[in-house]
């Protein structure tokens, strides 16, 4: 299906990032890091952070979603969510928690710079993230919800993030990539 312009993966390690990385704090379900890794790979993400027991490549189970996306997304694993946070921070990232808190902003209220270095955090699918963590962060961003039960799977959760956090710079992404093809 050559009309769908898939990069092969040395294409996509080469290719211009969205300045975004996701960190996945004690995360249970293998079928939700993969699926965490397949959209990282749609919207040419920096990193995924893998923390605590957040489980890891290589897996039947995160393959199984992911569908090579492992291959393809730069993932690096921390002890603990504080370390990666850390990490990050010293790399120049923003840190923004999906995380209802008091002090969290509606999603479509949130905006960010362009070229703004962000690394988001999802918590463990029951108990969120750690508050810890949440010390750490630099925004607090929920997702407007409307019916009886106020979650979102992770993997839904991330989609939705990541989608209006990439729109508004599409047009920069792409003329990004389309320089950095022809350099």
């Amino acid at each position: 299906m050559p009309e769908l312009n898939r990069k092969s993966v040395s294409e996509f390690k080469g290719a211009a990032k969205n300045p975004i990385a996701i960190i996945l704090d004690n995360v249970r379900s293998m079928h939700n890091v993969g699926s965490v890794f397949r959209t990282a790979d749609a919207f040419l993400l920096d990193a995924i952070y893998l923390c605590g027991y957040t489980p890891r490549p290589p897996h039947r189970d995160i393959h199984k979603t992911a569908l090579g996306a492992t291959e393809t997304v730069h993932w690096q694993y921390f002890h603990t969510t504080s370390e990666a946070v850390e990490n990050l921070k010293n790399q120049g990232y923003h840190i923004a928690a999906v995380e209802q808190v008091e002090k969290s902003i509606p999603l479509h209220e949130f905006s960010r710079r362009e070229d703004e270095k962000l690394a988001i955090v999802f918590g463990n699918e029951v108990t969120g993230i750690d508050s810890e963590v949440l010390k750490l962060c630099d925004y607090f961003i929920e997702i407007p919800q409307w019916g009886m039960k106020h979650s979102l799977n992770i993997s839904v959760a991330t989609g939705i993030v990541l989608w209006e956090m990439t729109k508004s710079g599409l047009n920069h992404l792409e003329q990004k990539i389309e320089r950095h093809n022809h350099s």
